[in-house]
């Protein structure tokens, strides 16, 4: 066991789950957009593993870009305010206007950020604009936000690993799992 498996309580899902769920997800949204070809915006950087994966699953036409956005920096709890950069066809460095757009995250939880980067990028009038994140965490939330598409859902448990961090720790792990309380409330 390594040094940051033994911080995990729980593995939620394994290595073996997540690939089969993103070739799911993958395939669902080759279908959707059969004839069409998304731009795919990953939030940075937990959406970093699972975007690379994805688009591997994906058999259609697609281009990517990346959107750095966040309201939880190094905290385990979000600031209520969202950092991202204002002009966001420069951050993309791409047109945003007429373009289906799949914003592509590692975990909805609050909404802030996701409600916020949607705004943003509605106000530049793509064709369309969805939703794919890898958890879904069953929170009660103060914005009303769903997304179109989902790999997992998980519990209100602080989770980590295939991307996801806790104060830029645990990215690596091949799998999705708990992290010992002890070790983020120090």
């Amino acid at each position: 066991m390594s040094k940051i498996d033994e911080n995990i309580g729980r593995v939620l899902f394994s290595e073996e789950q997540i690939r089969n769920r993103v070739l799911e997800i993958g395939k669902r949204i080759s279908e959707d957009y059969k004839d069409k070809e998304p731009l795919m915006i990953g939030i940075l950087k937990g959406s970093a593993v699972f975007m690379s994966d994805l688009l591997r699953a994906i058999d259609i036409p697609c281009r990517i870009a990346f959107l750095t956005a966040r309201s939880y920096g190094l905290n385990t709890t979000s600031s209520g305010k969202v950092n991202m950069d204002e002009d966001i066809e420069r951050a993309l460095g791409t047109k945003v206007e007429g373009e289906h757009i799949i914003i592509v995250e590692d975990i909805l939880d609050t909404a802030l950020t996701l409600s916020t980067v949607c705004e943003k990028i509605r106000e530049l009038k793509p064709a369309s604009l969805k939703v794919c994140t890898l958890m879904d965490k069953q929170v009660q939330r103060s914005i009303d936000f769903k997304a179109d598409y989902k790999c997992f859902d998980v519990e209100n448990e602080f989770v980590v690993g295939y991307g996801v961090d806790y104060a830029e720790n645990y990215r690596n792990l091949p799998y999705i799992g708990v992290l010992k309380p002890e070790i983020y409330s120090k």
